[in-house]
């Protein structure tokens, strides 16, 4: 059974943003121009798993308004040079997280794919729903003011960046993808009076496989102040990483570069039952078909207690580690705006669900597990 938190569109994600800083807008990202992209590296960690969804460059500027398009066909002519006759998993997510870049064949595949294997959406539509409320966190009580999202996608309503710029303007933003046709696109789409960060922000696309650590910082460090906090997000990557000990150093690597008082958020799918397992599996499988090069790596789906492990030497901030929807969800204060008071850290540690199932999220929730912690 999905609850209605994972049926709706992220269209209510994005009107749960609002809730510090101002007004999220209720339309999906828009789209810039662009030159033709280069064909996707095949094995990107972050191509098509995670949101911020997919968008192509070129298909309507969001200062044009509709352009005619559509409601059920929102895609203009695509860009020269892109082929759009196979889906690209990015796309394929924007679509399943209620955005409007993508193109038929993603519809198609998303539509297909959504089907077979339920799991992805919900995963997809849990993780960004988390996203808003720790990036929420970030801004506002803990004063985070940097931020590295590694593996980001593509460009989506309930960004990052839009999220940490409407609560602390300044706040700077350095997305990191392997993709080459991810950051393509993402740049264009910056661009976009829609999606550009506030004058006194800052917001770049890196383009930096997470497995080279180096290149991540250095792409960061362009942007960043690494001697002052940094909040690193990694959403829907690590799963990527097949080797679990090297999946712990990298997360190590990244947050021993980082001064105290710096974040660690992650959120990924978990082996919540033998079906989950088997149906990843059987997805993983049907990629390479589906979307030819632009496929992605294999994702492995690990036990709630090795992505706590993850958060190993820092202070978890509470519940700890749980399923995406159980992580500080919204509560409406006095005001109507979400509270979000500021809450204890703790050594890290696994918060399992209520009950006799412990090790596992309920049969109504995605099977995403999740946390922020802050390095003492």
């Amino acid at each position: 059974m999905i609850t209605e938190m994972f049926r709706r569109r992220v269209s209510e994600g994005k009107h749960e943003a609002a809730g510090s800083g101002g007004r999220q807008d209720a339309r999906p990202a828009g789209h810039g121009t662009g030159g033709s992209p280069a064909p996707a590296a095949p094995g990107s960690p972050k191509a098509g798993h995670r949101g911020p969804g997919a968008g192509h460059p070129g298909a309507g500027h969001p200062d044009a308004g509709s352009g005619g398009r559509e409601p059920d066909e929102p895609w203009g002519p695509p860009p020269a040079g892109l082929d759009v006759s196979m889906p690209h998993p990015a796309r394929v997510w924007n679509y399943w997280l209620g955005g409007r870049d993508f193109f038929a064949a993603d519809k198609a595949a998303g539509e297909e794919i959504s089907a077979e294997f339920p799991h992805l959406a919900e995963t997809a539509r849990a993780e960004r729903a988390f996203l808003v409320r720790a990036v929420r966190f970030l801004a506002g009580p803990a004063r985070i003011r940097q931020f590295l999202d590694v593996g980001a996608g593509l460009p989506a309503g309930g960004n990052t960046h839009e999220i940490a710029q409407r609560i602390a303007p300044g706040s700077g933003i350095v997305y990191a993808d392997h993709d080459p046709v991810i950051i393509l696109h993402a740049k264009a789409l910056l661009s976009s009076p829609m999606l550009a960060s506030t004058p006194d922000g800052s917001v770049c696309y890196t383009e930096a496989d997470l497995r080279d650590v180096a290149a991540v910082l250095a792409g960061a460090a362009s942007t960043l102040d690494l001697s002052k906090p940094v909040a690193l997000i990694m959403l829907g990557v690590l799963g990527h990483v097949d080797d679990y000990g090297a999946a712990r150093s990298i997360t190590s690597q990244l947050m021993d570069a980082l001064p105290a008082g710096s974040y660690l958020v992650i959120a990924d799918g978990v082996a919540a039952s033998p079906a989950i397992s088997s149906a990843q599996r059987r997805y993983d499988e049907s990629a390479r078909p589906r979307y030819g090069a632009s496929a992605p790596a294999p994702y492995v789906l690990r036990k709630p207690d090795e992505v706590a492990s993850f958060f190993a030497g820092l202070d978890l901030i509470e519940p700890g580690v749980v399923p995406c929807s159980r992580w500080r969800p919204d509560r409406l204060g006095r005001s109507g705006q979400p509270a979000q008071p500021a809450p204890p850290a703790s050594p890290a540690r696994l918060t399992p669900p209520d009950g006799p199932d412990a090790d596992s999220a309920r049969d109504d929730e995605a099977p995403a597990y999740c946390g922020v912690a802050r390095k003492p």
